[in-house]
């Protein structure tokens, strides 16, 4: 079945891969049921707290450099680009390349607009931003607002394309059409497929696509000493390389709920090879990356040598890391692969991984070669005695903690982060996803948390004086799964 369709926005999660945001219960049986192709998603019937796929979708438009991204939305659906300036100026002044702000504006349909409809505030917001930022391309991000009212996106972009004389990009990220957000993630790849992304005029050799957030430059490290450039995206990306990551040797990313669909489809248009191993977190799947790096590249004698350099650069550090975590207990919260990432990074450390809470789980991938890191995580680190999928549900998972009484937390969202201290967890946010990946990665994880343990009487005298914004019943209900349907008991626990 082919992956790419020309065609102006790509099926939602739900029904490509079959994904779901709900599940209790291990690991094993999770990775058995994704196999035969069925697990529940079962219906809450309480959500404390939601996100939705135009937000997922601004981190690829909303970063992207050069460009400018017009939201047909209501003046609050554009709230999400409002700190991403912050952390692409400082990743750009760490590598050494110039800052840059997002360039946004938002048509701020309003009620009337609702009934009347909205296009010419659409074109006129089109030429303001085309005024203000002078922008090479201009996405337009669609909104449930927009979507609802039936507003024709598709015929505005060919119009203002014309009328402009470079691309506007179509990015169909209603929130309503699915539950799964990180479906804005194909969206805003799909429109750069569609309208960015040329055929390759040329194959460069020694260029790695990596598909990631802005963050800290761990690959570079990685793969210069195997004579290979990397090419990150979508954070910090000129046009110049969106068009032409076509050209690339190969490509990878932190994790393939980032990046499974537009790796499957560059390699299905453009004969650009994904990488088909997990990404480069914990010592055995760094160990892995760099030789299917090597591998695909014609660069295994150097894949090799830099496995060995680093291993035993790092061998003797990780060592006394493991021996002063040995018998802690970790849980960890993120989204669905890089959990899957992160948990064997922790492995590495010998620190015991007592469960994992995600956002969503594909049971699909696009291609069915490529990588899987549920897989690799319960083929490496046996079965995962406590697996839950949650999207978002801090009452949930406060319920969970409080029964596992885990050493540590480890979270990948902010906001998560604060239910460690509040029942007296230590807790470290991983907000840079590039941070703990790599040989390096490992010891850097491991320094953070040996330091947090030296936080428990902190977080034990802020547990004391904290309260929660939950009843006695519910504290006192033994079971989290309460608001799912069935309960703990359609789970098959």
């Amino acid at each position: 079945m082919s992956i790419w369709k020309d065609i102006s926005e790509v099926e939602v999660r739900e029904r490509r891969l079959h994904s779901i945001i709900s599940y209790n219960g291990t690991g094993k049986d999770l990775h058995e049921k994704a196999k035969a192709g069925y697990a529940a998603s079962l219906d809450r019937s309480y959500s404390q707290c939601a996100s939705c796929a135009e937000s997922c979708a601004s981190t690829i438009t909303a970063r992207t450099k050069d460009s400018a991204v017009v939201f047909h939305s209501p003046v609050g659906c554009n709230a999400t680009v409002i700190n991403f300036t912050i952390g692409i100026r400082s990743v750009s002044l760490s590598r050494n390349k110039q800052p840059y702000d997002v360039q946004s504006l938002c048509t701020n349909i309003q009620e009337k607009d609702t009934i009347f409809g909205a296009e010419e505030k659409l074109r006129q917001t089109i030429r303001e931003a085309d005024r203000r930022f002078h922008p090479k391309f201009i996405y337009i991000s669609t909104s449930c607002a927009s979507g609802i009212i039936g507003e024709n996106i598709e015929a505005v972009a060919d119009e203002m394309e014309e009328e402009l004389g470079y691309p506007i990009v179509p990015v169909y990220c209603e929130g309503f059409k699915s539950k799964i957000w990180s479906s804005g993630f194909d969206a805003g790849y799909h429109g750069l497929l569609r309208k960015i992304v040329k055929p390759p005029r040329k194959k460069q050799e020694d260029l790695v696509n990596i598909f990631a957030f802005e963050g800290t430059d761990t690959f570079t490290p990685l793969l210069d000493r195997m004579g290979l450039r990397t090419n990150y995206f979508v954070a910090l990306a000129s046009p110049e390389q969106l068009e032409t990551m076509s050209e690339a040797a190969c490509s990878t990313s932190i994790c393939e709920t980032l990046s499974l669909y537009v790796a499957s489809a560059l390699e299905e248009r453009f004969g650009v090879p994904e990488i088909k191993s997990p990404p480069p977190y914990g010592t055995d799947w760094t160990d892995t990356w760099l030789r299917e790096i090597g591998r695909v590249t014609g660069r295994e004698k150097e894949a090799e040598q830099v496995i060995a350099e680093d291993r035993e650069r790092c061998r003797d550090e990780i060592e006394d890391l493991r021996g002063k975590l040995e018998g802690k207990k970790l849980y960890i919260t993120a989204g669905d692969a890089f959990g899957h990432n992160l948990g064997n990074t922790a492995r590495s450390l010998g620190v015991e991984l007592v469960g994992i809470t995600s956002l969503h789980h594909d049971l699909m991938t696009d291609n069915p070669a490529s990588v899987n890191s549920m897989d690799a995580l319960v083929e490496t680190a046996g079965d995962i005695r406590n697996f839950t999928i949650c999207n978002l549900q801090p009452y949930q998972i406060i319920k969970i903690l409080k029964k596992l009484k885990p050493d540590f937390l480890l979270c990948r969202h902010n906001g998560m982060n604060a239910l460690g201290a509040k029942i007296g967890i230590p807790t470290l946010f991983e907000g840079d996803a590039n941070y703990s990946c790599g040989y390096l990665g490992v010891i850097r994880l491991g320094r953070r948390l040996y330091e947090a343990l030296q936080t428990r009487k902190l977080v034990e005298n802020i547990a004391r004086h904290a309260e929660l914004p939950y009843s006695d019943w519910w504290m006192n209900e033994s079971d989290p799964f309460y608001f799912l349907e069935g309960g703990t008991n359609e789970q098959g626990n």
